[in-house]
């Protein structure tokens, strides 16, 4: 469809999200023009902020790069790329190193060395963490180095509504700015760092803004996505009825806190709290579906120490009442994170010409079926600077789009609806009651069937529940595609791993509907070659 806008603007790159991700692909096109698009006020916005964990690397003694990558390996479900993986790993020391240098404060133990905690299953002390707030500092410490930055232009509360293609290759972006104006972000480049899906359930740990737009943006566009059935849901949410649900991060059972029930009694055998994350939380599903609370007891393990060493959590446990130093906290797991996401090579390329992803809405293969604690930030870092060398690379291959005020879109650009709060809250119950932690085929069928006709009373313009029906959709499509439980995908009626299905599971846009292919792990990737 063709439209025009209020206004165009030029750019070499429009990098859609701001988060670590974005951040991090900002700071490494220096010297190009680049439109940086943030949802919400810059350093506040996406989950990066919202990031209590830490940024796991290898830096310790006794530690390695390949150990990391046997960790990561061993909790992807078989479905993690050892290359991908690899260069997760390996470049995750330069990339702290760089954090460092733009003044990044993590904690230090009492000899001033980095203090490197252990997490879930991670088989040695490994993970950063700036108390509980890590995510936070990240992004402040890569945000001031981007103060003042030449060629740089930062628009925050923008929300992207369409990519916009020019003689079959990516374009730029159709934005909405925050004073309603329709603004066309021409560019040679697109890189999409959009973050994550969690707003699709009602339980999740994430903000507002983390309602899969980019995954949408890139299905509508034509683009490859990969392994959406692949959600994280994180064990240890604060279970006090608020929404988003406050997060208690993993580094309070890696400091030796305990799950329990009402009366007191452990809830995990074995590897116990630092199980996967999978595991851990299907244990407390399966505790709270019998009638019996779970509660996260750091009585002992944190105690007194609790507002020094969780300031985050402990503030969250004082807004509801709750003081965790002589009481345990009551818990519940929640949507958490996606593995899934625009299929990319190892530079980030997708199907696309032109379009770019990192962060929590690409599909890099590190993951696999689930993700090991504290690679997420560290997947941002790695993964954005290899985007901003690929797309400085390409640029002076790329041709500049046509002067042209009119444009081409996926779908027709309407003006702005309203979120429909009814048809959200419709979706969100049914993912969480259907295509969450626990799945079945006829939960499934029935997710897919009701968002369907739930998603026909959204209009066009409704921004982000436009985005979420159609996210929720294909995620449901997904899950009931695979007939079998692996990592963090869990179907009750197929309770075990088929190693038939140790594929990845990719879906294409193709004449309006839903195209589903696998492919082997580690399959050379299409990407780089449409992108070429």
């Amino acid at each position: 469809m063709t439209s025009r806008p209020d206004a165009v603007r030029e750019a070499d790159v429009v990098v859609i999200g701001a988060g670590a991700a974005g951040l991090s692909i900002a700071l490494g096109l220096a010297g190009r023009r680049v439109d940086l698009l943030a949802k919400g006020p810059l350093g506040r916005t996406g989950n990066s902020p919202w990031a209590q964990g830490g940024v796991a690397v290898a830096v310790g003694r006794g530690d390695s790069p390949a150990l990391h990558a046997a960790d990561t390996l061993a909790v992807g479900g078989e479905l993690g790329d050892p290359a991908a993986i690899e260069r997760l790993t390996c470049e995750g020391k330069e990339r702290l190193d760089e954090l460092l240098a733009l003044g990044a404060r993590f904690d230090r133990d009492g000899a001033g060395e980095l203090d490197l905690a252990r997490e879930a299953a991670h088989s040695r002390a490994r993970v950063l963490h700036a108390r509980d707030a890590t995510g936070a500092e990240v992004v402040r410490a890569m945000g001031a180095a981007l103060g003042g930055r030449s060629g740089l232009s930062v628009f925050e509360r923008s929300l992207a509504l369409e990519l916009v293609a020019d003689g079959g290759r990516l374009a730029g972006a159709l934005v909405r700015h925050a004073d309603g104006a329709l603004v066309l972000h021409r560019a040679r480049a697109v890189v999409l760092a959009t973050g994550g899906i969690g707003r699709l359930f009602a339980r999740t740990t994430n903000p507002p803004e983390a309602t899969g737009d980019g995954l949408a943006l890139a299905w509508r566009a034509g683009a490859r996505l990969a392994d959406l059935e692949f959600v994280q849901f994180h064990p240890t949410a604060l279970d006090v009825g608020a929404d988003p649900m406050p997060l208690l991060t993993e580094a309070l059972r890696g400091a030796g806190a305990i799950l329990v029930d009402e009366d007191g009694r452990r809830l995990l055998a074995g590897a116990g709290e630092l199980a996967p994350r999978d595991v851990v939380a299907r244990a407390l599903w399966s505790a709270l579906a019998s009638g019996r609370r779970a509660f996260l007891d750091a009585r002992d393990a944190v105690g007194e120490s609790f507002p020094e060493r969780f300031p985050t959590a402990f503030d969250a446990c004082r807004q509801h009442g709750i003081d965790p130093r002589v009481e345990p906290m009551p818990v519940a797991p929640a949507a958490h994170y996606h593995m899934g996401g625009v299929d990319v090579d190892l530079d980030g390329r997708t199907s696309l010409p032109g379009l770019w992803a990192a962060g929590e809405v690409a599909c890099t293969g590190v993951h696999g079926a689930n993700r090991l604690a504290s690679n997420s930030l560290l997947e941002a870092l790695v993964f954005g600077a290899r985007v901003a060398r690929s797309v400085a690379e390409a640029l002076p291959h790329l041709r500049r789009p046509a002067a042209t005020r009119a444009f081409r879109t996926s779908t027709r650009a309407e003006p702005e609806a309203e979120p429909h709060a009814a048809v959200e809250a419709g979706i969100r119950r049914l993912m969480w009651e259907k295509a969450g932690l626990v799945r079945t085929g006829e939960g499934l069928r029935a997710a897919v069937e009701e968002i369907r006709a739930l998603a026909e009373s959204v209009p066009a313009g409704a921004g982000e529940s436009r985005s979420l029906a159609t996210v929720a959709r294909l995620v449901a499509t997904a899950a009931l595609a695979r007939p079998e439980s692996r990592g963090a995908h869990f179907r009750a009626d197929h309770p075990l791993a088929d190693p038939a299905w140790r594929r990845r599971l990719l879906l294409t846009r193709e004449e309006g509907a839903c195209r589903l292919e696998t492919e082997p792990v580690g399959a050379p990737s299409a990407a780089a070659e449409a992108s070429a």
